[in-house]
């Protein structure tokens, strides 16, 4: 077989003839990358970008929703609708749950727009983002803590609105939340055998919570843990409590049958009908 060699003068040439031509094709698929990324940006005017927002906002696909938002603060900065947009942002990251990113936003609103119509709704859906995160009594209740200070915030600053009158419904079920957490670490303690650290969470309950629904258990454990003690006065004590403000309840029913005989006429009879049956409770 025959081989042509190509001489090493005209290989040379060769690449020098073709470098230039290279480096033009280079360039070329270069300004058409360009191209295309500026292709991809297209201003557009608010009142659109705004009402696709809403179209995505309909349809639940909240991130779609949340970038038109965006894209209308982005290309109007300093338009109406960015402002809307803002806090339409905010409430889409709300709605698919991306609360973190939410806060966000609404603190940035907040601190821009302080006298703004919207600025109270904004407050309300912050605290909103801290109260849909709160955890079951058995975890850490950080986030809870946070919605109460975000809740008391709005009821604060807004006193007359509706915001206000949800967030005092909802900074109820909060403080019942706290409540059960010291219930639960109580009753954990009580059910040790650990009875002074077991008091002091139902005491904090009767002092702190005293208004929500765990206050008359609170007062009952504190009659069991001190009846095991052998402090049959503070039994006696939180027994009388719990007896003439829950009169009717079971908790009483059960703390009156721990009392012993002798002190129980220093007691209000307890209104169940069935509380005998704790008499004999097997």
């Amino acid at each position: 077989m025959i081989r042509f060699e190509i001489p090493v003068s005209l290989r040379a040439k060769a690449q020098c003839r073709f470098l230039p031509l290279a480096l033009a094709a280079v360039l070329a698929l270069a300004a058409c990358s360009g191209d295309k990324k500026k292709d991809d940006y297209v201003e557009r005017p608010a009142t659109a970008l705004y009402e696709d927002g809403m179209n995505e906002l309909t349809a639940k696909r909240y991130k779609a929703a949340a970038k038109n938002f965006e894209e209308v603060e982005r290309q109007h900065p300093y338009s109406a609708w960015a402002v809307k947009a803002q806090m339409m942002a905010a409430y889409a990251y709300y709605q698919e749950g991306k609360f973190d990113d939410a806060v966000i936003a609404l603190d940035r609103f907040i601190e821009l727009y302080p006298a703004d119509s919207q600025t109270s709704y904004a407050y309300y859906l912050k605290a909103l983002c801290y109260y849909e995160q709160i955890s079951d009594v058995e975890r850490d209740q950080q986030m809870t803590m946070q919605a109460r200070e975000a809740l008391n915030e709005v009821i604060k600053r807004y006193p007359q609105t509706e915001y206000a009158r949800d967030a005092r419904m909802k900074l109820d079920l909060t403080t019942d939340h706290l409540a059960g957490k010291e219930m639960d670490i109580g009753r954990y303690y009580l059910k040790r055998g650990d009875y002074l650290p077991a008091i002091n969470r139902f005491q904090t309950v009767v002092d702190t919570y005293q208004t929500t629904t765990h206050a008359a258990e609170a007062l009952y454990r504190l009659v069991e843990a001190n009846t095991a003690l052998g402090l049959t006065g503070e039994a006696n004590k939180y027994a009388a409590v719990l007896g003439y403000n829950y009169p009717g309840s079971e908790w009483y029913a059960m703390a009156y049958v721990l009392i012993k005989p002798e002190d129980q006429a220093d007691l209000p009879q307890p209104e169940s009908e069935s509380w005998t049956r704790y008499l004999w409770p097997f």
